[in-house]
């Protein structure tokens, strides 16, 4: 059966497949002269610029993620208990 001429096709009901080529890449000259880690003055100045917390505000922080680990821990720990107590009863009778 001949193909139909639809709106996207050409002319004469044939299909023309375009095959894009990937682009060439090229590689970046390598400078083997310079250092390879340079810059300790930005480091410094970059370091300069944040903004650090306060003694008191890392001590509550510090204590908030205790609390939460060990808050975490323990749930954890009830829900394992549990879960070990089902599988005795159920299981291994």
């Amino acid at each position: 059966m001949p193909s139909l001429p639809t709106a996207h096709s050409p002319p004469g009901g044939e299909v023309a497949l375009k095959v894009r080529e990937a682009p060439k890449r090229v590689a970046a000259p390598v400078n083997r002269s310079a250092p390879r880690f340079q810059g300790f003055g930005e480091i410094i100045s970059e370091l300069r610029k944040v903004v650090w917390p306060s003694r008191p505000d890392t001590t509550h922080l510090t204590i908030v993620v205790i609390s939460v680990s060990v808050a975490v821990g323990l749930l954890l720990g009830v829900v394992d208990f549990l879960f070990a107590q089902v599988v005795n009863l159920l299981l291994l009778r």
